[in-house]
């Protein structure tokens, strides 16, 4: 767990020392000072954010967590401009090793001891889940995912009333049509592949995936030979799995999965089977899986993942600052998703604070969620993220009431009743040592199946 004291903080515990140390005549005389200090300074949260620092994704987490402390700066710099103080105490980010059981004791320990009331991730569907069902929800703390993209979370039955699970990423839905369309050939003829079987991780998101991409992919006259699942924990061998998927010697292997599941049943693939003929999802974009297994034999193949606009403002301005300030080269996709739902949980708590809240204990997730339905629903003006400058002019508007549709780096971020967003979906390939984006699809070109 990592916390991140506030500068309001530093000054509290001065006046406290200062006070304990000069003796009660210090301590009378401090009081009218510090009085006005607390008038003069806005009420700041917790944030929390559950992330992939260990286990099969964890060469993911530490983007997700430096993407929101961007937010978290940026934030803060501009509050401190323009409510007089920050409004984000700590960011405090707990490491889910990428399973339920753990994010789950994680999360419920940060509820506990910090008392956030709102948490940023999971990037895993299946600990996003596990996290709403048995933390977030019931406590009432509003959630926003960066990278959860299973279509159980748009339906899922703990949030029908609640309406605390929101995420800055599109739902599988759209990456199965488009996983579909790009084996059947529609995107590049000479790339098309008739009988397939998928290969994913046994949990909402690579059940979801490959039960979408199934749907789609049959509905265009594909056959899928077999939908085989492989444990949530990494195994020491996925023979028996492969075994199955390769039975009826498919044209193609769909590998719905995480880096480290990834690379161990690749390998297998390669040496057992002699069978190399795959493609990819987001959950396996990963420069790990081109150490492990090699570039050579990974070089040109495809893969989809939900994505972003890379031409717009906000993109720019956030890819440019972010790479500067964490002295990063490249970053893996869901990045610019988790730096968007910081920044919404910032903005929403400015609106909180602007609407007269003046006491940090007593903003709740509920206040955030109705907050983020204003931020997205409103069309009076648009105004990009990623950018300090324009950062502190959202917050000048909403102290002055204005409104106006925060426009994010990963998309505009309008959330529809479910709380879910449509962005595009990229397709990306290996390229030597790197993965590289060669074209992006916008949601308006999806087809519905």
């Amino acid at each position: 767990m990592s916390d991140h004291p506030s500068p309001a903080q530093s000054r509290r515990q001065f006046l406290l020392t200062a006070s304990a140390a000069g003796g009660s005549l210090i301590l009378s005389s401090s009081l009218p000072f510090a009085r006005a200090l607390a008038a003069s300074t806005p009420p700041a949260i917790n944030l929390g954010q559950i992330a992939t620092l260990t286990g099969s994704a964890a060469e993911f987490g530490p983007y997700y967590r430096d993407a929101v402390q961007l937010a978290v700066n940026q934030i803060n710099k501009a509050a401190t401009e323009v409510f007089g103080g920050p409004i984000i105490a700590k960011h405090v980010t707990v490491d889910t090793a990428t399973l339920p059981t753990v994010g789950v004791q994680a999360a419920r320990q940060m509820v506990d001891t910090q008392h956030v009331p709102v948490i940023i991730g999971g990037w895993s569907s299946g600990v996003t889940v596990a996290v709403a069902t048995s933390v977030s929800i019931p406590a009432g703390i509003l959630q926003i995912s960066n990278g959860a993209t299973s279509p159980l979370i748009t339906v899922l039955p703990a949030d029908a009333k609640a309406d605390l699970l929101f995420r800055t990423t599109a739902s599988d839905a759209l990456q199965g049509i488009v996983a579909a369309q790009l084996v059947n050939g529609e995107i590049y003829p000479n790339y098309k592949f008739k009988r397939v079987a998928t290969l994913y991780i046994n949990n909402p998101y690579g059940q979801g995936l490959s039960n979408s991409f199934t749907k789609a992919f049959e509905h265009r006259g594909g056959k899928v030979l077999a939908q085989v699942p492989h444990p949530e924990e990494v195994q020491p061998t996925y023979k028996s799995e492969l075994a199955q998927a390769l039975k009826d010697k498919p044209d193609l292997l769909l590998c719905v999965s995480y880096p480290a599941h990834t690379s161990a049943f690749l390998k297998e693939s390669r040496d057992i089977f002699n069978y190399t003929s795959w493609q990819f999802v987001d959950g396996n974009a990963s420069v790990d899986i081109i150490k492990d297994v090699g570039a050579q034999y990974l070089d040109g193949k495809y893969g989809t993942a939900p994505g972003e606009d890379t031409s717009t403002p906000a993109y720019k301005s956030f890819s440019q600052q972010f790479k500067t300030d964490f002295k990063y080269d490249s970053f893996p996709p869901f990045t610019a998703s988790a730096y968007d739902a910081a920044l919404l949980a910032g903005l929403a708590t400015a609106r909180v604070i602007a609407a007269g809240q003046t006491d940090a204990s007593k903003i709740t997730g509920a206040m955030l969620r109705d907050q983020l339905r204003k931020i997205s629903a409103s069309t009076q003006q648009t105004l990009d993220g990623g950018d300090q400058t324009r950062i502190t002019e959202m917050l000048k508007a909403i102290k002055g009431g204005t409104d106006f549709h925060y426009n994010g780096a990963s998309g505009p971020c309008i959330f529809d009743q479910f709380g879910d967003v449509i962005t595009p979906v990229n397709i990306w390939k290996f390229d030597g040592n790197k993965i590289d984006t060669v074209e992006l699809r916008a949601a308006s070109t999806i087809p519905k199946e």
